[in-house]
């Protein structure tokens, strides 16, 4: 089983908070949503494994089992090109749960007008496949955000 970690501190808001009908309706993946925090942070990686796509906006970690695990920071933050976004880390790289992927600040976001809603996926998973899955409350980076058998 693999255990997912909140990559920001903020507040779970659920996949039907997303303000973007592909994420809300789970059509990329079950997962949760986080709200984050409005101050310059680093997202950090939500499981061990390797970095196997990697943008300013987005990155998807996969773990020994196999599961890869989409970490969406925004809705729309692609139209951004970069801006505001830093990489820490590579294409490649075998990362460790909490360690920084990309440093970025949902309030520079909000300001550009686009929603800092994160949500984090498993991808290429069912509904069925994740257990313990938190919606809602206040949660800091590390924290278990779902279980994938």
């Amino acid at each position: 089983m693999t255990t997912v970690s909140s990559p920001l501190a903020g507040r779970a808001v659920g996949l039907d908070q997303v303000p973007d009908p592909v994420f809300s309706g789970a059509m990329v993946g079950p997962g949760t949503a986080v709200d984050p925090l409005r101050e310059q942070t680093d997202a950090v990686s939500p499981v061990d494994g390797v970095i196997v796509s990697l943008h300013p906006h987005a990155f998807v970690v996969v773990d020994d089992e196999g599961h890869g695990v989409l970490t969406h920071l925004g809705v729309d933050t692609v139209q951004l090109n970069g801006e505001g976004f830093e990489l820490l880390a590579a294409k490649g790289d075998s990362v460790v749960r909490g360690q920084g992927i990309v440093r970025w600040n949902p309030a520079s976001v909000e300001a550009a007008g686009k929603s800092p809603v994160c949500p984090v996926i498993a991808l290429e998973a069912t509904g069925a496949a994740l257990s313990e899955v938190i919606d809602a409350g206040d949660i800091v980076a590390g924290d278990t955000l779902f279980n994938w058998k």
